[in-house]
């Protein structure tokens, strides 16, 4: 059986179109249409970009990582799990042509939340923009994207380790964290441990997350997880079985789901 013969992994179109969407009057000119991700003839509600980005990713409880070996292979594995119902992507900055990658997908698929990965300087962090990432992520605090974020259309989600860099990020800016190399620091002990002491600052757990820890991950504290290799399997990403990297995309995606949902009822309870 051919693999990956259920979906255009060429060009996966999405099913729908976003609409220019235009500001209040005497918005400020600079915010442009682009500032206002949605408006009402009663001008009662204007969300900038920042808070929808933000808002999709708590509602997901996961965030798929891809990394690829060539620009082909990660639009076909990207289409695999968008397909297979994952609505927030990070694209890694080490794979190839990731811009241009971002920017089809973006054409194919303009209801997904899509950012890139291990943004390390505010070069790479303005052409992410400039290409429609909505959101930016770094392995550690990028100060010069921390400054440059501050106005910006993307969420800056920077990285953290300690208690320190935590507040750190948190008083530069930083409306999310993410928490990383999670695993290594006490998974999810450690997410728990860091939300006592700071239950104001929404985490992401980052490295080393497996599908069947989503939920024990969200439940103490986790506004979502980053999933790699739970999703991008190396052995899928090797032989191509975009078929399986669709089902774990399935997989995850309810997880998630159920997660944040069984979150939020314990919190009304």
């Amino acid at each position: 059986m051919a693999v990956g013969r259920h979906w255009g992994w060429a060009s996966c179109t999405g099913s729908c179109r976003s609409s220019v969407l235009r500001p209040p009057p005497g918005a400020p000119s600079s915010s442009s249409s682009r500032a206002y991700s949605c408006y009402s003839s009663s001008h009662q509600l204007c969300v900038s970009p920042v808070t929808t980005t933000l808002s999709h990713i708590n509602n997901s409880g996961i965030i798929a990582c891809l990394r690829a070996q060539s620009a082909e292979m990660a639009m076909k594995a990207a289409c695999a799990a968008l397909t297979g119902g994952i609505s927030v992507l990070e694209i890694v900055m080490s794979t190839p042509g990731v811009f241009e990658v971002l920017q089809q997908l973006l054409q194919d698929h303009p209801t997904k939340t899509l950012g890139v990965g291990t943004v390390l300087n505010a070069s790479d962090a303005k052409t992410a923009i400039n290409a429609g990432a909505k959101f930016l992520m770094s392995p550690a605090i990028v100060k010069d994207i921390v400054n440059d974020a501050q106005g910006s259309q993307a969420l800056y989600i920077p990285g953290v380790m300690t208690p320190t860099e935590m507040l750190s990020a948190y008083e530069a800016g930083a409306k999310i964290v993410k928490v990383y190399p999670v695993s290594i620091l006490g998974g999810v002990q450690y997410i728990s441990a860091l939300k006592r002491p700071f239950s104001h600052i929404s985490m992401i757990a980052s490295q080393g997350i497996t599908i069947d820890l989503i939920g024990e991950y969200i439940s103490q504290g986790a506004s979502s997880v980053v999933l790699s290799d739970a999703i991008f399997d190396k052995g899928a990403m090797d032989e191509r079985n975009f078929d399986l990297i669709h089902q774990l995309a399935q997989l995850a995606a309810l997880r998630g789901s159920e997660a944040v949902q069984r979150k939020r009822s314990c919190n009304l309870n």
